[in-house]
């Protein structure tokens, strides 16, 4: 580890990639070939961070000829060439590689091809046993072709929906894989999500297939969910087929497919050729404000956007082994299984974040051998609340990276790493803090192997990507808190939204308040150095461990019980890095929220949504205030519990009863 002399005014850097790191990445391999072959801008001799800046100020001012070059240098292979790269740059509508065909999934298994690799582990499967379990890279593509030969026998067409409700298994990246392959589009739920959750994101989609567990396992229990598979059934008749996965060991119900018999022929994968924009799948917002929003995303914009992130961010390729904590009901999931796209083994953990200890994630890391570790700020928080030492503890000499997600990873958490790796001697531990969104599955801003980490910030914009702040007369501020807005398309931008014809939900989503460019709801500061701080989000979105929530979710299911008159859901960021989310409860008249009450409100949320959805407390109030116009207020409050004086918190005159805020604005002074 090197530490480059810096001014008064600049702080010192956690960490500074050594020259051997910086040459060797992959981002500066590619710059050189881009300067030679595209007119990309030369590396800087001897300076990282003026070469990645001039490259990412190419990469956003010479759009198409950066993606040009870039898929090209990753080896895209296109069944039928483009006819250019960007046909049309409007936001939303734009068109990438008009008139080029491919298929995700024959990328996903090249590794297969090369003979030296196809014995070698595509999958490592780990559960709570924390043993790992290896599919190889021939397996995977024996198991692909044979489940999308069985699709097609099903009738499934290219655009049909298949539907997942699955844990982190091998089973839901074969059949994700195998959906991909015939062209039709893969949807997908966690097993811990309730039946009307999971109706809530299928229902919109309307899927012939749906491959399903018996239950699953976490925290050292099973969990039967044969019940409320024989719900989603009932609740989704435009389903052909559903494929029985005996996790647990119980018999395939009347009328399911055997999985074991679906991959158990020995073919040759038949990869349908669709077009660049063809849908890959369909990722699910949170439903803050009605049913979860339906968000559509391209096989080729996907291809494109997560080569360029894990190849050049996360500077993953063959030989390495991607581990990150996820679940299927969560977009890093879909990001993970596109580790196979670089060639690198992708890590599959199906159990508890913290079973049998605190310590879990670390010993699968150093099970498995991952070069690169992924989790949650939460997670490592926690682990440093609860004095565990990876560093001490474990072999983790293969990891180079350790990255976080889910939201901002807080300046204690960034010394807490550094310092247990570097008191152990591992001193040239890459800590990258990553930002991005479901609407995009990317980043925006995060991981760059050649540039130094400064604690509390994500390292620099990602290439191809126009990240700036803006004020509120969308101007572009830096050092400064502003809106985080994107100001050029990304190829993995939504393509649609599913049943929004027109694309009304999608503009008012992301364009409306500053048309045509994209506007993601989270606040942020551009440093002038470069880098990036983000400081949450910027509407009422709940983000509880990564996966972001509805509160219409939670008050739907609330609210049916009849001692609740009304509900409001608020997640509040806190300074330490931990994510306090109350529910508070307007009672019926004559109701107590004695115990009795308390854990039937939690139970019920529970086992409808999921366990992430049950609230920290759950506080009584004399009401819930609304706007004007009927609607609960939520960004006030939430601004109110983080300590924001009243009177820069909301407008009273915008809402029915300002007298009611005082109660949450004492409640933030207090916290």
């Amino acid at each position: 580890m090197t530490t480059a002399p810096q001014p008064a005014e600049t702080p010192e850097p956690l960490w500074t990639p050594g020259a051997d790191r910086v040459a060797r990445a992959r981002v500066t391999r590619f710059q050189a070939w881009a300067a030679e072959r595209h007119g990309a801008p030369a590396a800087v001799p001897g300076d990282p961070a003026a070469s990645y800046a001039a490259l990412h100020r190419w990469s956003v001012d010479e759009l198409e000829t950066f993606w040009q070059a870039f898929a090209e240098w990753s080896g895209v292979r296109f069944a039928h060439p483009y006819e250019r790269v960007l046909a049309d740059r409007s936001m939303p509508g734009a068109t990438w590689f008009p008139g080029a065909t491919l298929n995700y999934a024959a990328h996903a298994l090249r590794a297969a091809e090369d003979p030296a690799r196809a014995g070698e582990p595509a999958l490592l499967a780990v559960d709570e046993t924390h043993e790992p379990s290896p599919v190889t890279w021939t397996e995977l593509r024996r198991q692909v072709a044979s489940l999308a030969a069985a699709l097609r026998r099903l009738g499934v067409r290219p655009g049909d929906r298949v539907s997942g409700y699955l844990p982190n298994i091998p089973h839901a990246v074969v059949a994700f894989l195998a959906t991909a392959a015939v062209g039709a589009v893969w949807t997908s739920c966690a097993p811990d999500f309730g039946a009307r959750s999971v109706l809530d994101r299928f229902q919109q989609v309307e899927p012939v297939v749906l491959f399903t567990v018996d239950g699953y396992r976490y925290g050292g229990k099973e969990h039967e969910r044969t019940g409320t598979v024989a719900e989603l059934r009932t609740g989704l008749p435009t389903l052909r087929a559903v494929v029985h996965i005996p996790l647990l060991g119980t018999p395939a119900p009347e009328g399911a497919l055997e999985w074991d018999a679906l991959v158990a022929e020995d073919v040759e994968p038949v990869f349908e050729e669709v077009p660049f924009d063809h849908p890959l799948w369909v990722l699910y917002s949170s439903g803050t404000t009605g049913l979860p929003k339906a968000i559509v995303q391209s096989q080729g914009g996907i291809l494109l956007e997560h080569l360029k992130q894990l190849s050049l961010h996360c500077d993953l390729g063959p030989g390495d082994r991607f581990f990150w904590y996820t679940s299927t009901g969560w977009m890093m999931w879909n990001f993970l299984v596109s580790g196979l796209l670089v060639g690198s083994t992708v890590v599959l953990y199906d159990g508890s974040p913290g079973h049998p200890d605190t310590a879990a994630q670390w010993r699968i890391a150093e099970r498995t051998g991952a070069t690169l570790y992924g989790t949650s700020a939460a997670y490592v928080m926690a682990c440093r609340k609860a004095g565990v030492h990876p560093g001490r503890d474990f072999d983790l000499s293969r990891v180079k990276c350790v990255a976080t997600t889910g939201s901002p990873l807080p300046p204690d958490g960034f010394r807490w790493i550094h310092d247990e790796f570097h008191e152990e001697g591992a001193e040239d531990m890459w800590i990258a803090s990553v930002s991005g969104g479901t609407d995009v599955c990317s980043c925006f801003a995060g991981a760059v192997p050649t540039l130094p980490v400064h604690i509390g910030e994500l390292q620099a914009p990602c290439l191809g990507t126009g990240l700036q702040a803006w004020d509120p007369h969308g101007k572009p501020v830096v050092g400064e808190v502003g809106e985080l807005v994107v100001t050029n398309p990304m190829p993995s931008m939504p393509i649609h939204f599913w049943n929004d014809p027109e694309g009304t939900r999608y503009r008012e989503s992301y364009f409306e308040m500053f048309p045509g460019v994209w506007r993601h709801g989270d606040w942020i500061t551009l440093t002038p150095r470069g880098s990036v701080v983000i400081h949450g989000r910027s509407d009422s979105t709940l983000n509880r461990q990564g996966v972001r929530m509805g509160s219409a979710d939670i008050y739907e299911v609330v609210e049916r019980l009849p001692e609740i008159r009304e509900s409001l859901v608020i997640g509040v960021e806190q300074p330490d890095g931990g994510y306090w989310m109350p529910l508070f409860v307007h009672l019926a008249p004559g109701a107590r929220l004695d115990d009795a009450l308390l854990d039937r409100i939690k139970r019920t949320i529970r086992e409808n949504l999921s366990p992430r959805h049950v609230p920290d407390e759950v506080i009584e109030v004399p009401a819930v205030p609304h706007t004007l116009t009927g609607k609960r207020i939520e960004v006030p409050v939430k601004r109110l519990l983080q300590g924001t004086p009243l009177e820069k918190a909301v407008n009273p005159g915008s809402v029915d009863n300002a007298d009611l805020l005082k109660f949450y604005e004492e409640l933030g002074r207090k916290r």
